[in-house]
């Protein structure tokens, strides 16, 4: 059995041979992403979706989630809304991050990808008028559901976060993809003036780029993506630290604000946010302690004395190479200096070799000196515990655990953040901390509801109460997480309608139900072994694996009458009446005692 699939997408079009590179890297990335199945410009709308929304966003993503083909796509291939540093796909993660947050920066960033060796000026106005129309309050072109649900997103943002855009308006970045060469022709140049006017027009951006991209530039962007990033600056004020165990190199010295900040920035002077991703706190913003650094690189008296009034900035690389006062180093992380690093950044135009920082150089592969010096030059100023998390034992015995199945049966958890993406490996594989959080805590926990708009309340739990407990067994986690894995899959593959997805998370805890309707026994206990065995079986078969999930969808549909709202299915109350329709709650009544990380 299958549910209906959408609606077709465009006529099919006629598409030219692309080149060998192209081609071949495209190959690699549908094979990665499992999605051979579907028609070639499909899978180079994913391609083209992915290698310009990474050059913007550094975390692993699903390019599922912000594609927009299908038909009624409004001349629009893909749509990334990235608020605060984060992909947000659902309304309900804007939500959330509009509760906490005292200021909003919002990029939302578009792209048509076409196999064509030419770029086509009406298909560019084409997927200008789209763009413009999606932030028309009355659009005048008819939307397919993604495009609606994401145009919501949009409509959210201005609605109810405009108080919050201290920092200017959102931007708005507009890419066209093909797989021929750029070239200068007046009707493209004008076409993309004449865009760039239209959406200036709506004064709604103080941002607003549009990006031609032949294949060259695809292939540029891909590369990355995938490759580590390797940096090289004039480091002459060093100090080499003696011998250290399992510490290959490492220094400690002064390094000039130019040469420093080759170290944050692109090709195209951006700054590097993926190099902060080891870095347990996220830009704070001007606070009073990165006010006070601004200050100083603001006075031209102060600015001399920068490395006596700053902590400094330490650096991990996994490789290094030094030649004279030359230094490379590839792989590497901001560990500590984020907020040091961005203020920095802000001030470039003004800095010269008279301002010098504070940096501790190390190279090293170790996962546990990696660790204690993350731990140790963030315990300096107050950090939460939570934010330690991924640095604890639990989490690590996940990741080693997930990856002792077979092949076919393997998934990877991300303790880090793109800690696979140079890895050659399917990538739907490979589970992130937050999906791995959502889909435990509606499989075994029995709150989907929890697992979008309280996510951050859920969060709070993590290595303590029922979330990651350290003496629970993993065994759930791999089975919540492949369940995960499976569901998506099952999307993907057109076998369960995409417009289940808002409902995923309920169906992860009903398709647990019916594949074992026993009491869950106490975490650590070897029950609960027996207990994922049972289900485990179930979800490496295909056909029971389609059989569970297609009666799982259908049981949500069932009570909401195929309605699937969002204000109706992710509640308390819709979580009830699910468990109801599915046999009743399998929880104990009495929780076990509370562990603590």
């Amino acid at each position: 059995m299958s549910f209906p699939i959408s609606p077709s997408r465009r006529p099919r079009e006629e598409f030219e041979p692309m080149d060998r590179i192209t081609e071949s890297l495209l190959a690699e990335f549908s094979q990665e992403r499992e999605i051979t199945s579907l028609p070639d410009e499909r899978q180079f709308e994913h391609f083209a979706c992915y290698v310009t929304v990474r050059h913007l966003y550094g975390e692993s993503f699903d390019t599922e989630h912000i594609t927009t083909g299908d038909g009624q796509d409004t001349g629009i291939d893909g749509v990334a809304i990235i608020v605060n540093d984060t992909l947000v796909t659902d309304i309900d993660d804007f939500t959330a991050i509009n509760a906490s947050a005292a200021n909003l920066d919002v990029v939302f960033a578009f792209i048509q990808a076409t196999r064509s060796s030419t770029f086509d000026a009406s298909k560019i106005g084409t997927f200008v008028f789209g763009v413009s129309d999606f932030f028309e309050q009355h659009p005048r072109l008819q939307r397919n559901d993604r495009i609606t649900d994401i145009a919501a997103i949009m409509s959210a943002i201005y609605k109810d976060g405009s108080s919050k855009f201290k920092r200017g308006n959102p931007a708005c970045i507009l890419y066209y993809v093909t797989t021929g060469t750029v070239t200068s022709d007046s009707n493209i140049e004008a076409r993309k003036a004449a865009a760039i006017a239209d959406l200036r027009a709506k004064n709604m951006f103080d941002k607003i780029e549009f990006n031609a991209l032949g294949a060259s530039e695809a292939q540029k962007l891909y590369r990355q993506a995938k490759n580590a990033i390797s940096k090289e600056f004039t480091f002459a004020n060093r100090t080499v630290v003696p011998e250290i165990a399992d510490v290959a190199d490492a220094y400690i010295g002064l390094v000039t604000a130019p040469e420093f900040l080759s170290i944050l920035q692109d090709e195209d002077g951006n700054l590097l946010k993926s190099i902060f991703y080891d870095n347990v706190r996220d830009w704070q913003d001007y606070n009073p302690v990165n006010q006070e650094i601004r200050s100083t690189l603001e006075s031209q008296a102060k600015r001399p004395r920068f490395a006596l009034m700053n902590n400094g900035v330490t650096i991990i690389a996994r490789t290094l190479r030094s030649i004279g006062n030359r230094i490379r180093i590839e792989d590497f992380q901001i560990v500590n200096g984020c907020q040091t690093s961005h203020v920095l950044f802000a001030q470039k135009d003004q800095l010269d070799s008279s301002v010098t920082i504070p940096l501790r150089l190390i190279s090293t592969q170790n996962e546990e000196v990696i660790n204690s010096i993350i731990r140790a030059t963030n315990r300096q100023t107050q950090v939460k515990e939570d934010q330690f998390f991924a640095l604890t034992e639990f989490p690590r015995s996940l990741e080693d655990y997930f990856k002792t199945f077979p092949l076919t049966h393997r998934l990877y958890y991300e303790r880090r953040s793109r800690q696979y993406e140079s890895q050659e490996l399917e990538k739907t594989r490979v589970v992130n901390h937050d999906n791995l959080t959502r889909a435990f805590a509606s499989t075994f926990l029995e709150e989907p509801h929890g697992a979008t708009r309280n996510y951050t309340a859920l969060k709070v739990r993590m290595g303590k109460e029922d979330l990651y407990g350290r003496n629970h067994k993993v065994d759930p986690y791999y089975i919540a997480a492949f369940a995960w894995y499976k569901l998506e899959q099952l999307f993907r593959s057109k076998r369960i309608d995409s417009k289940f997805k808002p409902a995923r998370f309920q169906i992860l805890l009903a398709a647990r139900l019916f594949a074992n309707g026993k009491m869950l026994p106490r975490w650590n206990s070897r029950e609960m072994e027996d207990y994922c065995n049972t289900i485990k079986l179930i979800l490496w078969d295909q056909v029971s694996a389609e059989s569970l999930f297609e009666r799982a969808a259908i049981a949500v549909g069932e009570l909401t009458g195929d309605e699937l709202d969002r204000d109706q299915i992710r509640t308390q109350s819709f979580t009830e009446s699910l468990l109801a329709k599915c046999g009743g709650s399998r929880r104990p009544s009495k929780e076990p005692p509370k562990e603590t990380a």
